[in-house]
């Protein structure tokens, strides 16, 4: 099996990686993006953060084979800010997120992820915690379930899929809930619409609150850059591109309370404003980010850019593995 991390040369060039520099990467994995972060840096430093236990084991190996400047932190992006602080840092050059599940968590069956294997109904990014897959889909309400299945998966059909779950608990296992599924939609819609992905994404975010970590973290991102820092966001799915997109256009915009002034005060300035991507590699030419955004937030307007990529096309083209 081959892992290609998602836009890797793109999102190493935008990060423009100073030799002396401090560079966050918020989505570990399997340190495919780190590792070209690591490469660029002398006297430099990486931090880099996981939920995974076994993502930490797997890349300190591959990690250490380049250079020993880096920082593995067991710990949700979410508490990226007070976790950097524990090392001194309150400042870096430069942060990337990869959004959403890895391939190796969906490869392995006993991690719950994938509907296409048979394994418990986990989908804890880490397993520490306690609320697993099946205690949502065992013991939440019809109504929560239905909520749930909308909400994060924009399953059209998700009062059907939560009743029949509630009329034929317990379930354990992925492929039996797969085959619930199938029998509340019927074979013609599930074969032609695959709403199993819609449900199994909707309880990986619901276990994990992949969208509240991420509402989280997007404010930290422009209080931890340095000004000429950077930052490179790649989504997984509509569900986060949404909330990336949300979040920078509202820092981008001035504050309705000055619009319309002769002279915006500085605090009432846009912080960022939208520009276009760098062009894609020539391997994926079918695939275009959006935009990217500017920062204005240095009293000396001294430029820090954040770089978002939208990558609802991603697990198609990019992020494959054979």
């Amino acid at each position: 099996m081959k892992h290609y991390s998602v836009m890797l040369n793109e999102c190493i060039n935008n990060l423009n990686i100073k030799s002396d520099g401090i560079y966050v990467d918020g989505t570990l994995g399997l340190g495919g993006h780190s590792s070209e972060i690591l490469k660029k840096l002398t006297t430099g430093h990486l931090y880099a953060f996981d939920e995974d236990e076994m993502a930490i084991d797997y890349a300190k190996e591959r990690l250490s084979k380049i250079n020993n400047n880096f920082t593995l932190i067991k710990s949700n992006f979410a508490n990226m800010t007070e976790e950097l602080k524990k090392y001194g840092i309150e400042k870096v050059d430069g942060i990337l997120f990869d959004f959403g599940v890895s391939s190796p968590q969906i490869d392995n069956p006993d991690r719950g992820f994938s509907f296409m294997h048979d394994g418990s109904l986990d989908m804890r990014m880490d397993r520490s915690t306690k609320l697993t897959a099946a205690d949502i889909v065992n013991t939440y309400s019809e109504a929560k379930l239905t909520e749930i299945f909308y909400k994060y998966g924009e399953e059209k059909k998700s009062k059907f899929i939560a009743q029949y779950i509630v009329k034929n608990r317990p379930i354990t296992t992925t492929l039996e809930l797969v085959d619930v599924i199938n029998d509340a939609v019927g074979n013609k819609y599930f074969n032609l619409n695959h709403p199993e992905r819609r449900i199994f994404q909707a309880l990986r975010i619901e276990v994990n609150q992949e969208l509240k970590v991420i509402e989280t973290v997007l404010p930290q991102v422009i209080d931890l850059l340095k000004p000429e820092g950077r930052c490179a966001i790649i989504t997984f799915h509509s569900l986060e591109d949404r909330i990336v997109k949300q979040y920078f256009k509202t820092q981008s915009e001035v504050n309705e309370l000055v619009k319309g002034l002769p002279e915006i005060p500085l605090e009432y300035k846009p912080k960022i404003k939208l520009m276009k991507l760098t062009s894609l590699s020539s391997r994926y030419p079918s695939l275009r980010p959006k935009y990217s955004i500017h920062s204005n937030k240095s009293p000396k307007s001294i430029e820090r850019i954040l770089r978002f990529f939208d990558l609802q096309s991603v697990i198609n083209g990019l992020y494959c593995s054979s």
